[in-house]
């Protein structure tokens, strides 16, 4: 074979034929020859010149400073294409440290992992009610409590709130299972409100007083006593005496 027509190697480099004619527009990149027909014509030392200058390109180098480089009568090929392989490994690296920062930024950002916002905290309420739940809580209860309940939900990814939020309603489930034919001083309620307890302290530190004071919440709240009887019938009046045993016999203030 003769050479490659300029279409022949635009395909085989993976350039435009456009570019191979700036190319030797600009002195570049010079066909060895023409047809008969003047169609440019590329031989090997073209191949490898034009390979030397697809290197140069991908490392952002100017045309004017690939023509310099490669028509400098000290220009070694092997030097530069072993300089090549050095920078490419070089940005290789790079880039890869850019994907794994981007990786970790993306996870930060993702909805397993981003913390939760007041909307998602409260959601389901009305602003109403998030602002009287608020104004009853700074009212009623110990404020360090309170602000430490705070920072641990704050804390928690939306995974995390999901979490809690599942074991929550799993052992409030169990609880009302085992209230149908069970003493809330059983050892399996016991065992069952162990986990409750366990799950509060999720939120704040639980000790023998707070614990037993929760359980009367339960009964004493309407709002509660609904949240809880909704699962079975008189569920908030069971899980109040099954609290204050287990802080009696459990727990220490």
């Amino acid at each position: 074979m003769e050479g490659y027509t300029v279409q022949q190697l635009a395909n085989l480099a993976g350039v435009s034929v456009r570019t191979l004619h700036h190319y030797d527009h600009i002195g570049l990149l010079k066909p060895s020859s023409r047809t008969a027909a003047g169609y440019r014509l590329y031989r090997s030392a073209e191949l490898r010149r034009l390979q030397q200058i697809l290197f140069f390109r991908e490392l952002d180098f100017p045309l004017k400073d690939i023509r310099r480089i490669l028509d400098d009568p000290n220009f070694d090929p092997i030097f530069a294409l072993k300089e090549h392989r050095h920078l490419l490994v070089a940005q290789r690296e790079r880039l890869s440290q850019l994907l794994q920062t981007l990786d970790k930024t993306i996870l930060e950002f993702s909805e397993e992992t981003m913390l939760l916002s007041d909307e998602e905290l409260y959601e389901g309420f009305s602003k109403e009610q998030i602002e009287r739940y608020k104004r009853e809580v700074r009212e009623k209860y110990d404020p360090d409590l309170v602000a430490e309940s705070n920072r641990q939900v704050k804390k928690m990814s939306k995974a995390q709130w999901k979490a809690v939020g599942a074991e929550g309603d799993a052992v409030t489930r169990e609880l009302a299972a085992l209230a149908a034919d069970h003493a809330p001083t059983d050892p399996a309620v016991q065992t069952a409100i162990a986990r409750h307890h366990a799950w509060i302290e999720n939120f704040y530190p639980c000790n023998a007083a707070t614990y037993a004071g929760l359980g009367r919440l339960y009964t004493d709240n309407p709002e509660f006593r609904a949240h809880y009887d909704n699962f079975r019938p008189d569920l908030a009046d069971f899980m109040r005496a099954a609290m204050v045993y287990f802080a009696e016999h459990s727990l220490s203030d």
